[in-house]
């Protein structure tokens, strides 16, 4: 039996079932400001609140940051829609 999570008709991601509420640490990518950069799409590790750049970014270090510790979701940070990202599963949640 295939559960569904509250997006629709998406699998349900196990990922969402073990958060523990963290807050980001902070507004910025400190990798890009660090080379004078500042990209506006950030997402924040929803394991450790570490904040990097998204995808679309040329540097795109909050997948680093997923690659190196295996943490599974972000959140999208500034202004706008608030989503989910698992990358586990390749999908907003």
């Amino acid at each position: 039996m295939r559960t569904l999570s509250l997006n629709g008709s998406a699998p349900h991601c196990e990922h969402l079932d073990a958060l523990v509420q963290v807050d980001p640490l902070g507004n910025i990518c400190r990798e890009c400001q660090a080379t004078g950069e500042d990209w506006p799409g950030l997402l924040a590790c929803l394991t450790c609140g570490w904040v990097g750049c998204s995808n679309d970014s040329p540097r795109r270090h909050a997948r680093a940051h997923y690659e190196e510790t295996d943490h599974p979701l972000a959140r999208a940070v500034r202004p706008g829609p608030v989503w989910t990202w698992c990358y586990v599963h390749q999908r907003a949640v």
